[in-house]
């Protein structure tokens, strides 16, 4: 791990993966579906349904970024996701069902520690945003996650899904920073790994308690939520 005084002193902007590290995508997902799927008579687990859910959505995107073709909207591939479940659990559905499931990405909430530490980074650091989310999936986002980002940054901008190095590259520019004044932020490995690739410094928050795994690309902080990383980081 790089020493944590270096990059205090080196670091400029904390940026932060949006869905799954600033608001709890995976509980506020169970709650919106649980009411759903009991409506549909469906008995299985609810957190499993969001599970599928989630694990398609990462692998079309992941998909989409890969071809090097146009890129796809977060919402039309969240949408073909969320079909693709219902289908799979053998739930009958309508397009306007699942247009509804996905539009409720853009009201989640975020983890309970996070604003407080947030501001604290803030009074430090530029804090930005880095998201697979669309332009107008962030914006609407604003009202309930309560959060003032210096700037939220869509991949869109770059043309492709993260971990693409070009997303981070792009987020970089668009602040004017140089890639290693950049404290990238995320609950997930893949996307630590990219930004790490990519030149910035990575911080992963474990709340899922999980191995990062065996890769080149190891981040330079390791904590258990956000509250850690603002007492290290201010």
């Amino acid at each position: 791990m790089a020493p944590i005084e270096n990059l205090k002193s080196r670091v400029r902007v904390c940026m932060f993966d949006q869905y799954g590290t600033v608001v709890d995508m995976q509980a506020g997902l169970v709650e919106v579906v649980t009411p759903y799927l009991r409506s549909k008579g469906w008995t299985g687990r609810p957190d499993a349904f969001v599970t599928w859910w989630r694990r398609t959505h990462f692998e079309n995107s992941m998909i989409d970024a890969l071809l090097h073709r146009e890129h796809t909207p977060y919402r039309e591939i969240g949408e073909r996701a969320v079909a693709y479940t219902l289908e799979r659990a053998r739930i009958p559905h309508t397009q306007d069902e699942v247009r509804h499931l996905v539009a409720q990405i853009e009201r989640l909430k975020p983890f309970p520690d996070v604003p407080e530490a947030l501001a604290r980074l803030q009074a430090k650091y530029r804090i930005a945003v880095l998201s697979n989310g669309d332009p107008d999936m962030l914006e609407a986002a604003k009202a309930h996650h309560g959060i003032a980002f210096d700037a939220v940054i869509s991949v869109a901008a770059a043309n492709t899904f993260k971990p693409h190095v070009a997303a981070y590259t792009k987020a970089a520019e668009i602040l004017g920073v140089a890639m290693d004044d950049v404290l990238f932020v995320a609950n997930h490995a893949f996307d630590c790994i990219g930004a790490k690739s990519a030149g910035m410094h990575t911080a992963f928050i474990d709340r899922r308690k999980r191995p990062f795994g065996g890769t080149p690309h190891q981040p330079d902080i390791v904590v258990p939520d956000m509250k850690s990383l603002a007492d290290l980081m201010v």
